[in-house]
């Protein structure tokens, strides 16, 4: 028997089937445990993917497969399922993101730090903008995503977090004190940073936040203020046009290219391969950089060492202050930074 080979009627008489019987019944009767992880939405009713996708093989090979004959996630069930046009979804909602922990916690500070009711109009306003970040692809999502009543729970967790909550710390995860402790640490600056996510995602100038295939934002990235700032940021300092106006203002000056915190100079160490290339660094803090146009003067030239040094945690150094520390950890030893080099006027994209 050929495994994948259902088709969409298959798929819609083995929904009759689970209506009729009952999700109880159906799993029953044919050896299947309920979905962990993917439902299929279908007519506004949510059906066990696994257990769907098994059974509807004996419509067209005469028996149902077995639970351990096939997956009930991606790559078997799911695609199959999908491939005939069926939305699968999420059976449980995914952790909480950063970024969605940045809203819920400023909505909780500016509450007194005190968790809110799912009545409220501020849950409400909160659970929309959940949904226009779309922390999570949605086939990630489950049906209740963010709604009123998650939102109004996450304030409650992130409450009970408090240092001058009386009562016993409610479910929530290890990120949830993380991000208190933030606000607790830099309100003005999270509160900010907060302020700018909503402003963005109601104009709609950031993007959602799921990562894009050719993103690279690794967990050794220190960024307190959230992925979609952070993104921004990084649009900004990779944006070709303005890369190549810093180092022509540079060049007109007299000045050479190299890094403001260590000196490395690419075309130094590596000849004509390396002439013209060094990377920029937005010097001005995500919780200050608002939408509007980046100045010359916000970018700073800087190597690719240096720069990862700067993203890796929070509070982000500026170059000179990352230079000081790399001078102060060179002291007494043979000099290290290197002098710059003549100008030249070679600019590459």
């Amino acid at each position: 028997m050929e495994k994948g080979a259902i088709s969409r009627n298959d798929i819609l008489k083995t929904l009759q089937e689970y209506d009729a019987l009952g999700a109880e019944s159906f799993l029953s009767l044919y050896g299947f445990k309920p979905a962990r992880k993917f439902l299929i939405l279908h007519d506004g009713k949510e059906y066990d993917s696994k257990a769907v996708a098994g059974v509807a093989h004996k419509h067209s090979h005469g028996r149902a497969l077995e639970w351990d004959e096939l997956s009930g996630g991606v790559g078997h069930a799911v695609d199959w399922l999908k491939r005939e046009g069926f939305q699968v979804g999420a059976s449980r909602s995914p952790k909480w993101a950063r970024d969605e922990l940045i809203l819920a916690c400023d909505v909780v500070a500016r509450n007194g730090w005190r968790g809110l009711s799912s009545s409220d109009p501020r849950i409400e306003e909160l659970s929309d903008l959940l949904q226009l970040l779309g922390a999570y692809p949605p086939e990630q999502r489950a049906a209740e995503y963010r709604n009123r009543n998650g939102a109004a729970l996450k304030t409650h967790n992130i409450a009970s977090f408090h240092p001058d909550y009386q009562g016993k710390p409610t479910n929530g995860g290890q990120l949830d004190r993380e991000v208190l402790q933030d606000f607790l640490d830099r309100p003005a600056e999270m509160a900010r940073a907060a302020e700018l996510i909503r402003e963005g995602l109601r104009s709609g100038e950031l993007q959602p936040a799921p990562l894009a295939e050719d993103e690279d934002l690794d967990d050794d990235i220190g960024a307190p203020e959230g992925r979609v700032l952070y993104r921004r940021h990084r649009t900004r300092e990779r944006n070709k046009g303005l890369r190549r106006k810093k180092i022509g203002s540079v060049l007109k000056r007299g000045g050479t290219l190299s890094c403001e915190a260590c000196g490395f100079d690419f075309g130094k160490v590596y000849g004509e391969r390396g002439e013209g290339y060094i990377e920029c660094h937005h010097v001005v803090p995500l919780h200050e950089a608002g939408e509007g146009t980046t100045k010359l003067a916000d970018l700073a030239l800087i190597c690719s060492n240096c720069h990862r040094m700067i993203h890796r945690s929070a509070p982000w150094p500026t170059p000179a202050e990352l230079r000081l520390l790399v001078l102060n950890q060179n002291s007494g030893r043979e000099a290290y930074l290197p002098l710059p080099r003549t100008a030249t006027a070679v600019v590459k994209g």
